[in-house]
């Protein structure tokens, strides 16, 4: 698994509304009407973070979700962190 450039960081982010790039994983910051549909969200993306073998670094305070995405093993970003984005977007 390959980094993606700094161009094509800045084009998936282009793509990604409300994501953003800071050290070096792609993030966003969510918020829910309540802690359950806080918690109802996290528990759809761990379900499919656990089918894509990609998983996020995440925390929850009561009704907002923050969410960072890095390739561990790759040193940085790569197409899995875009590919989870767009699937995290698509369930919101």
């Amino acid at each position: 698994m390959s980094l993606l450039t700094e161009h094509q960081r800045q084009h998936a982010l282009a793509a990604l509304p409300n994501w953003r790039e800071e050290g070096g994983k792609l993030c966003v910051s969510l918020k829910f009407k309540d802690f359950s549909a806080a918690w109802g969200f996290m528990s759809q993306v761990a379900l499919l973070a656990e089918r894509m073998n990609h998983h996020p670094e995440w925390s929850n305070v009561y009704n907002r979700v923050d969410v960072a995405l890095v390739t561990h093993d790759a040193g940085g970003i790569t197409d899995k962190d875009v590919a989870l984005a767009n699937c995290i977007n698509q369930l919101l």
